[in-house]
């Protein structure tokens, strides 16, 4: 059976699932979206009924059913289907059409891609509020701070030598102070976009990541080389993956390993627009994983696993990575962790 294709061919860029079925209910259609959900490709499912795509689908039948006989729409909000390959919590919508080659059109909306959409966006506003509290923060302290280390200059000249390492103390703890105030400030400037490859970004990392290491630990590369130019800061994005690896190296105490894998995603949605095409760069390590008391605050500012740890370099990656466009995500257990960067290909 050949495919639909031209009537068809808007519906190639939604983030929905779309099947669309003949009056004998079997696939006539099949957008990327799906094939992504049941993780199918079109070669596969084109020419399938339901019963043959979905094991025990009465439910589907019976909302087919039910939409037209009624002429209309109907959807089922919580909807459990077996596909060939996994199992489905999706809301799903039954639509006739009138069309000489399609009788039904299908879209499904996984259950937990909802959440997770509805999740995201209000951890994006929390963190959001976070860094403009911190900002504001910073602000505040940087001004007095600079009185507090001058007065401290002046009063070691008035103070006899074995009375001056106080001064010295207030100086230098006022130097740390103002260098993480900087930091703090920092990520507000604007990305300077250039082409660039996404493995010398790595590659870079990679050589100065090894000349500090221990010999107990390795970086395993994990490449797809055709993936061609981004647009970015090139500095920016260097920094991102220093950071995530330089706590990756942390978290593993001298041995262990961690890998730096590149591939290609299509059909990507990145801060609400749809890219047909993404990088994905994951950064892994075998370590005890992130504490679960902390995970879900892991990008929040001055939130840090590691005793002394400043708790900003997840703040200025995940700052970063969203000036670029894109998203960054974290997977742990222990025993592996793994950040995820989705970059798009295209302007940004």
């Amino acid at each position: 059976m050949e495919p639909l294709t031209s009537c068809f061919d808007g519906l190639e860029w939604l983030a929905t699932a779309v099947l669309a079925l003949d009056d004998q209910r079997r696939v006539r259609y099949i957008n990327p979206a799906a094939e992504n959900l049941l993780a199918l490709s079109a070669s596969q499912v084109i020419g399938l009924s339901l019963a043959e795509l979905f094991f025990q689908p009465q439910q589907l039948d019976a909302a087919l059913d039910y939409a037209l006989s009624h002429n209309a729409s109907f959807t089922e909000h919580e909807l459990s289907v077996q596909g060939a390959s996994k199992n489905l919590q999706v809301s799903a919508t039954f639509t006739p059409i009138e069309s000489p080659e399609a009788a039904f059109m299908l879209e499904f909306h996984a259950m937990d891609q909802q959440l997770k959409v509805v999740r995201d966006e209000h951890m994006l506003l929390q963190q959001q509020a976070n860094r403009e509290l911190v900002r504001n923060l910073a602000h505040e302290i940087k001004n007095p701070l600079g009185g507090i280390r001058g007065a401290a200059q002046l009063l070691e000249h008035e103070l006899s030598p074995e009375n001056r390492e106080y001064t010295q103390v207030i100086i230098q703890e006022s130097d740390r102070l103002q260098s993480l105030m900087d930091r703090l400030l920092t990520p507000h400037r604007l990305p300077q976009i250039n082409a660039l490859n996404i493995h010398e970004v790595l590659e870079r990392v990679r050589s100065v990541t090894l000349a500090e290491i221990p010999k107990g630990l390795t970086i395993r590369r994990d490449y797809d080389i055709s993936i061609p130019d981004i647009v970015g800061d090139r500095e920016q994005l260097i920094q991102v993956v220093l950071n995530i690896v330089r706590n990756a190296v942390q978290a593993l105490n001298g041995q262990g390993e961690i890998g730096l894998v590149t591939r290609i995603v299509r059909q990507v949605t990145l801060a609400m627009k749809r890219y047909p095409l993404a990088v994905q760069v994951q950064i892994t390590d075998n370590g005890p994983g992130i504490p679960d008391s902390i995970r879900d605050r892991i990008f929040f500012p001055l939130v840090s696993a590691r005793e002394g740890g400043s708790g900003l370099g997840l703040t200025l990656a995940q700052t970063f990575v969203h000036q670029h466009h894109g998203t960054i995500e974290v997977e742990s257990r222990p025993g592996y962790t793994c950040f995820t960067l989705l970059l798009p290909l295209g302007q940004t």
